[in-house]
């Protein structure tokens, strides 16, 4: 296929790609229009249909995937397409990866790897109930191999928590051997379920939105409630080492004013602060490198509250 970005003025276009937007709209002298977006992995173009009655326009909306055929053009400066056809495609037709951001990493590999450091944890509550989420709850495992960690900011694609909650994990175990006072069992356990109630607060692509429960509750609260209902199918599950773990997850933003239920009370509560924000940051600016065209200054990023450059 042909990729959005590769697109210029006066090429033609007639491929598949994903329906991200549609809407009715009449022009000044009363003529029906669509406005669409179409998108791919690498971007979203505008897509006029001007005659939607027009017998080679096919009945489709937005999330759907549809066969494109028309004229690209240049309006005001940006790109847009004239359509001339449209078909909506069945599954099967396309490759859901060709058309929604997927991360960078093997999936699988990941995966594999996280069940590595499970089955390196030594307590057998922790790794008990680390088994239950990421091996036998099948139907959480699938949602967490494929879900966004965020709607936007970071690791904001396919994959993206997966690969979010693997780095996580991997600075926490590095700070196990720099600082033995910390309780390893406990921070990678907190380290690998900290972000698990974003499988509830963003819905999968191609919406990636916040659901009700994602604006109501959020994913930490609604973390340390799925651990909760896990810890209670263990038997003797120690009451304190579920409410530790609980307090590494509502902790794990730091500052009140980023989120946190509560500000951290125990070493293992602040290395977590400290991995997650590490690895959000690190993600965030690579994004920000990799998505500018620019060799020095990058202009102003309220995130960093800074004037950002590209390493020379």
């Amino acid at each position: 296929m042909k990729y959005i970005k590769d697109y210029k003025d006066g090429d033609r276009i007639f491929d598949i790609y994903f329906c991200k937007f549609k809407s009715s709209a009449v022009t000044k002298n009363g003529k029906n229009y669509d406005n669409v977006i179409i998108q791919d992995k690498t971007g979203t173009l505008d897509a006029k249909i001007w005659d939607p009655n027009n017998a080679g326009i096919a009945d489709f909306d937005a999330m759907d995937y549809i066969e494109v055929y028309g004229d690209v053009t240049s309006f005001n400066g940006a790109l847009q397409v004239n359509v001339k056809r449209v078909r909506k495609c069945e599954e099967g037709e396309y490759d859901e990866g060709e058309y929604m951001p997927v991360s960078r990493k093997n999936l699988d590999e990941m995966y594999a790897d996280l069940l590595k450091i499970i089955e390196s944890i030594e307590n057998t509550y922790l790794k008990a109930l680390l088994n239950k989420f990421f091996v036998e709850d099948k139907t959480f495992a699938a949602r967490f191999r494929k879900a966004s960690a965020a709607k936007s900011i970071h690791h904001g694609f396919i994959g993206g928590l997966l690969e979010h909650t693997l780095g996580v994990a991997k600075l926490c175990d590095y700070y196990c051997t720099a600082y033995p006072i910390l309780n390893r069992d406990l921070l990678l356990t907190a380290a690998i379920c900290h972000d698990i109630g974003k499988v509830q607060e963003i819905s999968p692509f191609p919406t990636n939105d916040y659901t009700d429960a994602g604006q109501f509750l959020g994913h930490i609260v609604i973390g340390s409630e799925m651990v909760g209902k896990k810890a209670a199918e263990i038997s003797g599950f120690p009451q304190m080492l579920e409410m530790q773990l609980k307090h590494c997850i509502l902790a794990h933003h730091g500052e009140f004013e980023y989120g946190s239920p509560k500000k951290p009370a125990l070493i293992e509560a602040v290395a977590l602060s400290h991995a997650d924000d590490t690895d959000a940051k690190m993600e965030t600016f690579t994004e920000i490198l990799q998505s500018s065209q620019e060799t020095g200054w990058l202009g102003f990023n309220r995130l960093f509250e800074s004037n950002l450059r590209r390493t020379m």
